[in-house]
């Protein structure tokens, strides 16, 4: 009987690993071709950092919220639940403060925050969509991000707009998403 338990458990690791393996593959390359400077790439991951840094020392945005922020060439993508306006609202007004210096998405809903099964799910069609994305010859998924909140897959990046529709078409025809949104800033 330990045997069926055992394979289940591996099997998840390897799914964890698998998804591990090409985001690490995909987030080297992306410094590469990534059509931001390198300087503004490091400054959205510590934006990233400072987001969940002052999120969280909040202590009712801790405990009553599942909010993040996600940087993208100074533009900051707000995403989760808060139970009311007023947490959602205190959440942007803390993100307003760093100074970060692009433009706020809030796309915060009102509600309970996310269970782990609904993340875990969230991570999974992440990875679903990354991995199509990479299977497209026609698309240059190193300069695209794939943020999945609560089954809406956000999609950000510099790009042109033929990549821009070759991403959404390959998002929305995955299996488990409910609603794609695009936060892209265009190239011509």
């Amino acid at each position: 009987m330990r045997k069926p338990l055992t394979v289940i458990a591996l099997a998840l690791l390897l799914q964890g690993c698998a998804s591990a393996l090409l985001v690490g593959a995909v987030s080297g390359a992306k410094m590469v071709n990534d059509e931001r400077s390198m300087k503004t790439q490091l400054n959205d991951t510590n934006a990233d950092f400072d987001i969940v840094s002052a999120l969280s020392k909040d202590n009712d945005l801790k405990e009553h919220t599942n909010i993040t922020g996600v940087v993208m060439n100074s533009n900051v993508l707000m995403i989760g639940q808060a139970p009311n306006s007023a947490l959602r609202d205190r959440a942007i007004a803390i993100v307003q403060k760093l100074n970060i210096g692009g433009k706020i998405h809030n796309q915060i809903r009102i509600g309970n925050p996310t269970s782990f099964t609904s993340r875990s799910n969230d991570a999974w069609i992440t990875t679903k969509v990354k991995s199509r994305m990479l299977n497209n010859n026609d698309l240059d998924v190193t300069r695209i991000k794939v943020v999945t909140e609560n089954g809406e897959v956000f999609l950000l990046g510099l790009v042109s707009r033929p990549q821009a529709d070759i991403a959404v078409e390959i998002t929305r025809h995955t299996t488990g998403v409910r609603k794609v949104i695009k936060v892209f800033e265009y190239i011509e």
